[in-house]
């Protein structure tokens, strides 16, 4: 017996839960566009993990056309990649309730963005946000994808996808080289980490991370911002009154500076340690004026064509649904062998 080589296939999948802003960007969105020439890649609209906390109905519809748009916006090509939202694929559904069931309660227990969203009521959370990380194993594995873009607060999440899987493959191991002729019937994706400014902060408050949640629009950069309001957010994006330090070390208790540093990193696409050299003892007042030159001719194009994409929901759901029907595809077989490995009735052949 031996382990099989699974192809190329990226996964990665961003919620609908409001306007996406400069940090989805950068620290994913982007990047996606990057990988389309050299993976499989299905991207997704994750419409049944949003929720987990409640939704309203309209919201959730517009954003996850919102979702979409900005996916096609950011330069991912339809016809490229697999661009779908998650509920018109019913195996995730099926595969994440197989994969409740070879999870371990006190794998659940140790996700700490679970504590982190259910807070002190616990009790009042709803039992989808505790598993929600069997779905995203789910998400993943249905396509037996082989690598996952994630930023620093999915890690632990793509962990225990790699326990899942290995714990899958172990528990029903016998069956498996039965039926297959391997070792293993679901890989044990790896993460894709590249380059800088995988976690753009607030810009009112640089020890949080830039969300979509924070009451302030001023907190964030929206990907839908017009050119005005990107130049308005970044001039009164808070600072302190020191230059800009001129290596590393300098940052020490200033994270507003380390922040609009790594955003200029990232829009750049060079090391933050160049920006850092080439800016060493500048006043705010003049890097700003850069970053936002920077800001505006990069994300104005990206803001532009969003806007135009959401103004035309007919064509972003069917992108949605041509996307869900090549998924789908891929998902059908590995769902049933998935469940002939189980020993459901029906499902062997």
């Amino acid at each position: 017996m031996s382990s099989p080589a699974f192809p190329d296939r990226v996964f990665s999948g961003v919620q609908p839960t409001g306007t996406l802003t400069l940090g989805n960007y950068l620290g994913a969105i982007r990047r996606f566009a990057d990988y389309q020439d050299r993976y499989e890649c299905l991207y997704c609209v994750v419409d049944m993990h949003a929720i987990t906390l409640w939704q309203d109905p309209a919201e959730l519809h517009a954003n996850t056309l919102g979702v979409t748009a900005a996916y096609l916006a950011a330069g991912l090509d339809p016809e490229k990649n697999i661009i779908f939202n998650q509920s018109q694929v019913p195996q995730h559904a099926e595969l994440a309730w197989v994969f409740n069931c070879v999870t371990r309660i006190g794998w659940l227990n140790r996700m700490t963005q679970f504590k982190e969203k259910a807070g002190k009521h616990r009790e009042n959370a709803s039992a989808g946000l505790y598993v929600y990380p069997s779905l995203m194993a789910a998400d993943i594995l249905v396509y037996r994808a082989t690598h996952v873009p994630v930023g620093d607060d999915q890690k632990q999440h793509l962990e225990l996808a790699r326990d899942i899987a290995q714990k899958f493959n172990h528990d029903y191991g016998d069956i498996i080289r039965e039926r297959t002729n391997q070792d293993e019937f679901f890989p044990q994706p790896e993460p894709l980490i590249e380059g800088p400014a995988m976690r753009v902060m607030s810009l009112r408050d640089a020890t949080k991370k830039m969300s979509k949640s924070d009451p302030s629009d001023m907190s964030r950069i929206n990907m839908d911002d017009d050119a005005d309001t990107i130049a308005q957010k970044i001039r009164k994006a808070k600072t302190d009154p020191e230059p800009l330090p001129g290596e590393e070390a300098g940052f020490e208790g200033r994270p507003e500076a380390e922040n609009l540093i790594g955003i200029y990193a990232a829009l750049a696409q060079e090391p933050k340690l160049a920006v850092v050299d080439r800016y060493a003892g500048a006043q705010f007042s003049e890097f700003k004026k850069e970053l936002t030159e920077l800001a505006v001719t990069t994300l104005a194009p990206v803001s532009d064509e969003l806007r135009r994409l959401k103004a035309d929901p007919g064509y972003l759901e069917g992108v949605l649904k041509s996307g869900a029907e090549k998924a789908a595809g891929l998902a059908e077989p590995v769902m049933r062998e998935t469940k002939a490995i189980v020993g459901f009735v029906g499902a062997r052949s």
